[in-house]
């Protein structure tokens, strides 16, 4: 089974992360969910985002980064929202990752120096109106790594909910979260097996 590493949205580690987490752990998978703002969880995304900005999201990312120098290499890097950038980070940067799923965000390739790497595979997931997914270019994003990567996928869902798959969050979208822990299950699964040869030096 897959040993996933995952990081909370914007809201902070929410009792809908931790439940995420363990549907993936009830699937046979093993989840490490650290908290990134230090046991901090806001009512409002706005409220998250400003103390991840007052923060430093390069903090946060060093956090995340502290969270997986004990574990093994080979990981899965799971984000939502906020925790994107260090799951995209990671899956980029650090040597072994088996694979990423990003939700509900992504950014291009290139902000973590260069093409996707080959032998990484990535699902992108996240609902086609989205204002921030869909409004602010991650889409875009996304769309062009499916285009570039050869192992990449993009899972769009019809609504406009931002973090649809936290359970207690009023975003919440059973139907769709439904649908996306099926798919991410599916790839954990498909991703476990012996580990391939480190990847870094053949860009996708």
């Amino acid at each position: 089974m897959a040993e996933v590493l995952v990081f909370h949205h914007g809201h902070g580690l929410t009792d809908g992360v931790r439940e995420f987490a363990e549907q993936l752990r009830r699937a046979g998978h093993t989840a490490h969910v650290p908290d990134l703002f230090e046991g901090r969880v806001f009512d409002s995304l706005e409220e998250g985002i400003g103390y991840a900005a007052s923060t430093g999201f390069g903090t946060i990312t060093e956090r995340a980064t502290a969270a997986a120098e004990g574990l093994p290499a080979e990981l899965v890097y799971l984000g939502f929202s906020l925790g994107v950038l260090p799951a995209q980070k990671l899956a980029q940067t650090r040597p072994g990752a088996r694979g990423a799923l990003l939700l509900e965000a992504c950014v291009p390739a290139s902000e973590f120096g260069g093409a996707w790497p080959r032998g990484v595979p990535v699902q992108v997931h996240g609902m086609d109106a989205d204002p921030f997914f869909a409004g602010e270019g991650d889409v875009d994003a996304a769309r062009a790594l499916v285009e570039t990567a050869p192992d990449a996928e993009l899972f769009l869902y019809p609504g406009d909910r931002h973090l649809f798959t936290d359970g207690s969050l009023p975003s919440y979208d059973e139907h769709a979260s439904a649908q996306a822990v099926r798919r991410v299950c599916d790839f954990l699964d498909r991703v476990t097996g012996p580990a391939p040869p480190d990847p870094r030096g053949e860009p996708a």
